[in-house]
C-alpha cells in the first residue's frame, strides 16, 4: 500500500513538472510569435468587435472569468481576410521562425496537450503553402479563400491557447501576467509601459 502511494505521489508529481515545462514552451512560443500572429490575425478579423471586449483580459479576472469566456470562444465563427499585398510580409515572418517552429515540434512535452501540437502543425503547414507560392499578390480567389482557411484554423487554436495561457500566468507568474496584460494584442492601446 505504501510502495502504490508513494508511485501514485511521485506520478503526480512528474505530471505536475511535465505540464509546467509545456507551459513554459508555450510561453516561449507566444513570446516569440504567437502574440504577432495573434495581432497580426485579429487585424483582418472582420468580426472581432463582437468579442473584443471579452479578450481584454483584466487583472482581478477569476477563474469562472476565464471559463466563460472559454465557452465564448467555442461557438465564435473565427474569420481572417488578409489581402494579398500583407501575405508577403506573413511569409517572410514564418520562414524566419520555421527552424524555431520545428524545435517545438521535435519537444516530447508536446504530447501533454494536443490542441498545442495542432496549432504548431497548422502554422508550419501554412508556411509552407506561403512558401510553395512564387508571387502571392495575383492570387486567384480560390487560393486567397484556401489561405485564408489555414489562416481561420490557426487564429482560432490561438486564441484558446492564449486564453488558457493567459490563465495560466495569472494563477503561477504575475510577474510575466503584467507584461501580457500590458502587451494584450486584442487591447488597441497596449503598451508595455507601465502605466
Amino acid at each position: 500500500v505504501i510502495a502504490n502511494a508513494t508511485e501514485i505521489m511521485l506520478n503526480k508529481r512528474e505530471k505536475k513538472t511535465r505540464l509546467a515545462k509545456l507551459n513554459m514552451i508555450i510561453g516561449i512560443f507566444f513570446s516569440t510569435l504567437g502574440t504577432r500572429l495573434l495581432a497580426d490575425f485579429s487585424r483582418y478579423d472582420p468580426d472581432l468587435e463582437a468579442i473584443r471586449q471579452d479578450l481584454l483580459v483584466k487583472n482581478d479576472w477569476s477563474e469562472n472569468d476565464f471559463l466563460r469566456v472559454d465557452k465564448l470562444l467555442q461557438n465564435y465563427g473565427y474569420a481572417v481576410e488578409m489581402p494579398p499585398a500583407d501575405l508577403g510580409n506573413l511569409r517572410a515572418f514564418l520562414l524566419e521562425k520555421r527552424d524555431f517552429l520545428i524545435r517545438l515540434v521535435e519537444n516530447p512535452s508536446l504530447l501533454e496537450r494536443e490542441s498545442f501540437s495542432d496549432l504548431l502543425m497548422a502554422v508550419l503547414h501554412l508556411a509552407e503553402e506561403l512558401a510553395c507560392r512564387e508571387e502571392l499578390t495575383h492570387l486567384p480567389e480560390s487560393d486567397l479563400n484556401h489561405l485564408n482557411g489555414d489562416m481561420k484554423r490557426i487564429y482560432k487554436f490561438l486564441v484558446q491557447q492564449w486564453v488558457h495561457y493567459m490563465n495560466y500566468l495569472k494563477s503561477h507568474y504575475p510577474h510575466l501576467f503584467s507584461l501580457a496584460l500590458r502587451t494584450n494584442p486584442f487591447d488597441r492601446g497596449a503598451s508595455p509601459i507601465v502605466r
